[in-house]
């Protein structure tokens, strides 16, 4: 009864972390570029009373053996990289990568930073950056007083200044692929870092022959949460929780039984 208390408590913790990883991707429904976590739980550890495949007689050996499990755990959270919904702003500065890529963007701290919340803005310096500043990289510098700013799938950025007809180049956005986009390592503000899990980045052209999505202009890539889907894994979350706390009520009555067989 002891086992049985600790091992649906086991359950019962494991399920508030699930709560909480739901309760995350609700929060973040209407985050640009967010990809939805799921939560991936493993049995843990037997206590093995008698072993599969021990001898029996000298002749024969056990079927099957006597294991009782000692619960769960979260083992991971796996992040689903679906496309999130496009919606159209029409602001020449939204982008959205169709397809696989993260946009690059160059950190405080000298590191390269991943995301695919294409929201950017201009600086006084009219540079290309995040809303936090981060300017993208490769950095790309937009004129002042240009009257429009063009970005082709490709990521080839061009401008027209006033006075002429003819657009000018003036930068080309380039995108990261990853062999496990997986792996990469969650820091907030839309933001990932490179880890060994995710693997070193293939830096390409946009719908080049690495594989990297396209860019469109104008569109802004949703998060991916399905907001019905999340409400049904949280009615499943609550009541896996509350069918262990049911287990731990049970041997509660049971301690209770044998502590009345003295009277």
């Amino acid at each position: 009864m002891f086992r049985s208390m600790y091992t649906a408590a086991s359950g019962m913790t494991a399920q508030q972390m699930n709560l909480d990883n739901i309760a995350n991707n609700l929060a973040n429904s209407s985050t640009a570029g967010f990809r939805r976590r799921r939560l991936q739980f493993q049995d843990m550890l037997y206590q093995n009373f008698v072993m599969p495949g021990a001898a029996a007689t000298q002749q024969t050996t056990m079927v099957a053996g006597l294991q009782v499990g000692l619960g769960t755990r979260t083992a991971a959270s796996e992040v689903i990289q679906l496309q999130g919904d496009f919606n159209t702003t029409g602001n020449p500065l939204d982008l959205t990568i169709g397809g696989q890529g993260f946009f690059q963007v160059s950190l405080p701290t000298g590191d390269i930073g991943y995301t695919r919340s294409g929201t950017f803005h201009l600086d006084a310096q009219g540079n290309v950056v995040t809303a936090d500043g981060n300017p993208l990289q490769p950095g790309i510098t937009i004129p002042t007083g240009a009257t429009s700013i063009t970005i082709g799938a490709d990521g080839t950025v061009s401008v027209t200044q006033p006075g002429q007809t003819a657009a000018q180049q003036v930068g080309q956005i380039q995108l990261a692929l990853f062999p496990n986009p997986g792996g990469l390592n969650s820091i907030g503000k839309n933001l990932f870092l490179v880890t060994t899990a995710s693997g070193d980045p293939i830096i390409g052209t946009p719908g080049g022959t690495e594989g990297l999505g396209e860019i469109q202009q104008g569109v802004l890539e949703g998060s991916n949460v399905n907001v019905v889907e999340e409400f049904i894994q949280m009615i499943l979350a609550q009541r896996s929780y509350e069918a262990n706390s049911r287990v731990v009520t049970a041997a509660d009555q049971m301690f209770q039984q044998i502590n009345n067989l003295g009277r």
